[in-house]
């Protein structure tokens, strides 16, 4: 038997790429699952394509605590419990600081880093009072490197590895793990929320290459998996995971 079966997870940002690839993964092994996403067309069409699965969705703005909140209190309404909460909600809209493009700014710290704060508010109280808990978010290669046209895409992913550090050290002794995954090149819709179109030619490239030069978000899935499935004794802290050719 899986050590993942039987697991309540929430997957948030769960209707395409690695999300989608995580469902699909933990459904297979025998996860109890609610996901979400704004998209409720892809949702659907996603619960469908796992007909024998025990699976919920609910749409909802990880910009907005109210509608996170609401992804919580549909979990523990059904399933008594969150065990795992994953937040893979994030964009990448990627240009030179020069171009001072604030509103993107401001949607990255949103979506990236208050999205993550939002998935990690509304899961603890309920983990702490159950002693146990593991919550897990998508960071990046990014968090780990700067490099240029991504600063503050790259500042997001950061912020995310410094704030899950801190989760592990307050919550340790509350029995509660924290995880990162941090994929390099990743063959998901992400390049689409790049709005400069040289850069958004150059990551789809990328990811056109071939083999070795990204990761399919399987992999990722795959990877998330092996966090979940290890004992509550072992902490897997960071899963730094790139393609083989990756240069950075």
């Amino acid at each position: 038997m899986s050590n993942i079966q039987g697991k309540v997870v929430i997957i948030i940002g769960a209707s395409s790429g690695i999300g989608e690839a995580t469902t699909k993964k933990l459904a297979q092994e025998g996860a109890k699952l609610v996901i979400a996403a704004r998209r409720e067309d892809r949702l659907k069409a996603l619960v469908e394509t796992l007909p024998n699965a025990e699976i919920s969705y609910a749409v909802a703005d990880v910009t907005n605590k109210e509608d996170v909140q609401a992804v919580v209190d549909l979990a523990v309404k059904k399933y008594g419990r969150i065990d795992v909460m994953y937040n893979n909600a994030g964009i990448m809209p990627t240009a030179p600081l020069s171009e001072t493009r604030f509103d993107e700014w401001r949607q990255m710290l949103d979506i990236n880093i208050m999205g993550v704060l939002n998935g990690i508010a509304a899961a603890l109280p309920i983990m702490k009072q159950q002693q146990s808990g593991h919550i897990i978010a998508t960071d990046s290669v990014a968090g780990h490197v700067v490099y240029p046209d991504s600063a503050v895409y790259c500042g997001t992913k950061f912020a995310v590895r410094a704030i899950m550090e801190g989760l592990r050290q307050e919550e340790r002794e509350n029995n509660i793990r924290s995880t990162i995954v941090s994929p390099g090149a990743v063959s998901t819709e992400l390049y689409t929320t790049i709005n400069d179109p040289k850069n958004r030619e150059w990551v789809k490239d990328l990811m056109d290459t071939g083999e070795g030069f990204s990761l399919k978000p399987s992999d990722i899935a795959d990877a998330v998996a092996y966090a979940i499935s290890t004992p509550e004794t072992v902490a897997v802290s960071e899963i730094l995971i790139r393609p083989t050719k990756q240069v950075i």
